[in-house]
């Protein structure tokens, strides 16, 4: 199936979970925020949010610094 992540399109597996995306990407889920679909999506539901198709995410990960 086809998602958006950060305006990229990507091709995902069907059941495919908001933190099996994070995994794919290599990004720790304590260290992004991330909108689906223009919704801000809580930490503790990635693990349970099946994408869809034509998913649109924007990842944006927290760096910190000083």
């Amino acid at each position: 199936m086809r998602i958006l992540v950060n305006g990229d399109g990507r091709e995902c597996d069907p059941g495919t979970t908001v933190a099996d995306l994070l995994d794919a990407l290599g990004l720790r889920s304590g260290a992004v925020v991330i909108e689906r679909n223009g919704t801000i999506l809580a930490r503790e539901a990635f693990a349970v949010t099946p994408l869809a198709e034509g998913d649109a995410l924007e990842i944006v990960r927290l760096v910190g610094g000083g």
